[in-house]
């Protein structure tokens, strides 16, 4: 029996994503996807590692390159397949659906859901200090704050975008008043560069000055990661060979000067020393600077940080279990977009339950740190299949009129090898017991894959043929 063309326009219609999003929507989900409560919290363990301004200054810039590697990187593969779903696809395509779904396996069970606990918690800890509320008030608030933004990226990505876009310009707002008020009223010696770069040559020599950057680039990478969020949301980005590449490019961009201007403030606010021994660089730096006034403002800041990438995951996550479905390798409802407001509804509502669940059982935590180092083990797997999709270029001797990344083979590389000495650097710092545990929670995604796999094949031979009514 023929379908209602009406009826075919309009399950098609209700299946796709609207592109909305403008470039400016686009660097401002790139910029505060990556700028969280790392470069107010972070920067004294970079400190602790290489101890003169110039080597803390220039680990930070090196951090910053790789990070424009890595946006260069996605840039181009976002442009090639400006679809829902990010890593999962380019994995998928270039290796195969189990590569693909292991990214996704990581995203929307473990690492978003766990971060969206964690940023809950975290914004829950600081509304509280703020308003002076006791510590019962944690779980109330952090899960008012999933139910809230899960609400508002429910009724579609413009409202979503525009929350994103507010967060983003206050937090940046934030790390300006911050810089300025560090380098008006600091009073830290900066050792000259000469001086210091002499002194560090005579103690630790050019290797010992290698090891202790190394040393240095984890947290820093850690603090840069963030840009890929872009790439999930890539099939609602208007004109996206040209706003995907350009959002990327300017939020890491802008996030990377933003961080070498608060490093800037902090040791001219606090002096290594001083920067190393705290816990809380950004709030001694604004009380040392300010009083207790100055500690409450960048408490107000971080906080605003916080709730606007806690947002930008709850947005962007649910987009890659959407896609997974899509492609039968979940539950069909999932791959279902609300016919009105075009965004992934079941996939959004089990995120925030699931998220919910682990903020209120406390194992997020342990969670995220089991396998924080799968991250990078995936970045450089994508980063990987741009040799694939190059190499299908050349075999079939044509080129997509898309962006194209400079410095190709060298960039990626580099970023590879980057990632690997995260990686290696990560899982050399954890107890082995705890390495294992997170190797076996990411291959337990093999197992669900398999699993589902089966499962959704056997189901499929029960079912009845349809019944022929043709004439």
């Amino acid at each position: 029996m023929a379908a209602d063309p009406e009826s075919t326009t309009d399950a098609d219609e209700s299946s796709s994503y609207v592109r909305s999003l403008s470039l400016f929507d686009g660097v401002m989900v790139v910029a505060g996807g990556i700028i969280g409560s790392g470069i107010f919290r972070g920067p004294d363990v970079v400190a602790q590692r290489v101890d003169t301004p110039g080597l803390i200054m220039a680990a930070w810039a090196i951090g910053g390159a790789i990070a424009l590697v890595g946006a260069l990187c996605f840039a181009e593969l976002g442009a090639r397949r400006p679809e829902a779903g990010g890593g999962y696809v380019y994995l998928r395509e270039a290796f195969s659906p189990l590569f693909g779904f292991l990214y996704g396996w990581k995203v929307a069970f473990i690492t978003a859901t766990g971060a969206i606990a964690a940023l809950a918690i975290t914004f829950a800890d600081y509304a509280r200090d703020i308003f002076e509320l006791g510590e019962p008030w944690t779980l109330p608030i952090a899960v008012a704050s999933i139910v809230f933004l899960s609400g508002v990226n429910y009724f579609g990505i413009r409202f979503g975008s525009l929350t994103q876009n507010i967060f983003t310009v206050l937090k940046l707002g934030a790390l300006a008043g911050l810089v300025g008020a560090g380098l008006w009223f600091g009073t830290g010696e900066m050792t000259s560069p000469e001086t210091a770069a002499q002194s560090v040559w005579a103690t630790k020599g050019s290797w010992g000055i290698g090891a202790a950057l190394g040393a240095a680039l984890t947290p820093v990478l850690f603090a840069h990661g963030g840009w890929q969020h872009a790439n999930h949301i890539a099939a609602e980005i208007k004109n996206p060979n040209r706003n995907l590449p350009l959002s990327l490019l300017i939020g890491v961009g802008v996030v990377v000067g933003s961080y070498l201007l608060a490093n800037y403030a902090y040791l001219y606010a606090l002096g290594v020393d001083g920067l190393a021994a705290s816990d809380a660089p950004a709030t001694d730096a604004m009380e040392a600077l300010l009083g207790n006034t100055g500690g409450t403002l960048i408490g107000i800041g971080v906080m605003i940080s916080v709730f606007g990438i806690l947002n930008l995951i709850i947005m962007a996550a649910p987009r890659v279990l959407q896609a997974i479905a899509e492609d039968d390798l979940f539950f069909h409802a999932f791959a279902r977009l609300h016919p009105e407001y075009r965004t992934p509804t079941w996939a959004i509502l089990f995120q925030a339950g699931w998220a919910i669940v682990l903020a209120m059982t406390g194992t997020f935590s342990q969670l995220l740190n089991y396998v924080v180092f799968g991250d990078w083990i995936l970045f450089a797997l994508i980063v990987g299949t741009l040799f694939v999709y190059r190499h299908r270029d050349r075999a079939t001797d044509g080129e997509p009129d898309t962006f194209r990344m400079v410095g190709y083979p060298l960039l990626p590389i580099l970023f590879i090898l980057a990632s690997t000495f995260v990686v290696v650097s990560t899982i050399s710092s954890m107890e082995p017991r705890n390495a294992l545990i997170g190797v076996g929670i990411l291959l337990l995604g093999v197992a669900v894959f398999y699993g589902f796999r089966s499962w959704r094949r056997q189901t499929s031979s029960e079912r009845p043929a349809p019944v022929d009514e043709s004439p």
